[in-house]
């Protein structure tokens, strides 16, 4: 199959620096440089429409606008772009979140993509009203994902969970086509819910021989279930025409962080619950030094960024090997993301995807796929 690839509308705000946050730590002040204006949002949405990205993720949380609310006012300035819409079961019922996604399936023409988010941070979910701890969260979520998903099938509901509890529930009009379901987490209790719930299984930018690893776990909890899945991964994207200005544009990021910022977010994501997190923050260790930790894999960004904390940095020819060389391990979805996200979606979906065209790996949506030319290296 043809690779597919995501950008990110970054609803807390861009800049032409790093703009920090998630996780429970607030978005930094470089998020309001460039506010996330509708105007604004639309405007990347539209690049990335033309430049052949097949969605766009929205995070959730308290750092960032309603993904929900605002995913609907730019789907009205798009055609064909997908949103890939972060959600957190625990904040709306079951039912009206199986309704909404109908919804927005019909009003946006079958435009919607879930991005389930169980929640990592006991204290931020708190503020929403959600005192359950991280294992309950899980389970809850797998008790939300069984009656959407039968909601969506047509079926009539009665369940009487641990965490959920509705009867009689049924949708009057159901979405077409069903929104697929993106899932993510490392832990014990986020892959039960992934390999029998999710159809894409999402990793942060993690080195690919740790990625192979995830990729096999997953894999073997959806076969006990008779189930297979899509994988895809979260990173951020620096590509340019010479890998030495990719990577000055890396040291230019690097060097807008400054001391006091680095040591407060760090401070902030070590309380993390979540298990992903913590493989985040063990990549860099909270220092400057080292922090190429796999070639052309860059973990400066968890500097000051909570959630997905890696850069591929490099030339175009060496951006597109490191996606081919994730795409062997199983990899076929990419969720992508640079700073700036309008000039960056620019950098590499001029540059990039053009090269994966000529190989073979990637077909503009809507269109025919190429057969790869015999002996076609990447271009320089």
């Amino acid at each position: 199959m043809t690779l597919v690839f995501h950008w990110f509308l970054p609803t807390n705000g861009d800049s032409r620096h790093v703009v920090g946050g998630g996780h429970g730590s607030p978005a930094t002040s470089s998020g309001r440089d460039r506010p996330p204006t509708v105007a604004y949002l639309s405007q990347i949405a539209r690049a990335a429409e033309d430049l052949g990205f097949a969605g766009a993720l929205t995070p959730t949380g308290a750092w960032c606008e309603d993904a929900w609310l605002t995913t609907a006012m730019v789907s009205q300035h798009t055609e064909r772009l997908k949103f890939l819409v972060a959600f957190r079961p625990g904040f709306v019922s079951p039912t009206l979140a199986a309704q909404m996604a109908s919804t927005f399936q019909r009003q946006s023409g079958g435009r919607l993509l879930l991005n389930v988010v169980t929640g990592g941070e006991s204290h931020e979910q708190r503020a929403y009203g959600d005192f359950l701890d991280k294992d309950d969260r899980y389970r809850r979520t797998g008790e939300f994902l069984r009656i959407v998903r039968e909601l969506w099938e047509g079926k009539t509901v009665d369940l009487d969970g641990e965490h959920l509890r509705v009867e009689d529930a049924r949708l009057s009009r159901l979405p077409d086509p069903v929104p697929e379901v993106y899932f993510g987490g490392s832990s014990p209790a986020a892959g039960e819910v992934a390999a029998q719930y999710a159809d894409v299984y999402l990793t942060w930018g993690e080195p690919p021989a740790q990625v192979a690893e995830k990729i096999a776990w997953i894999r073997e909890l959806a076969a006990r279930h008779g189930r297979t899945l899509r994988f895809g991964i979260r990173l951020h994207v620096i590509t340019r025409d010479t890998s030495a200005q990719a990577w000055d544009e890396a040291g230019r990021l690097l060097d807008g962080f400054d001391a006091e910022t680095v040591r407060a977010v760090q401070e902030g994501l070590a309380r993390s619950e979540s298990e992903g997190q913590r493989r985040m923050l063990a990549l860099h260790g909270g220092g400057r030094d080292g922090l190429e930790i796999h070639p052309n894999l860059w973990a400066g960004i968890g500097l000051v960024r909570g959630g997905a904390g890696t850069a591929l940095v490099g030339s175009h020819d060496e951006v597109a090997e490191r996606i081919e060389e994730y795409h062997a391990l199983g990899i076929d979805e990419f969720v992508l993301s640079g700073y700036p996200h309008l000039e960056e979606a620019y950098w590499f979906g001029e540059g990039v995807l053009p090269r994966l065209a000529a190989r073979g790996l990637w077909t503009r949506p809507g269109e025919k796929r190429a057969e790869p030319a015999a002996g076609v290296p990447f271009a320089s």
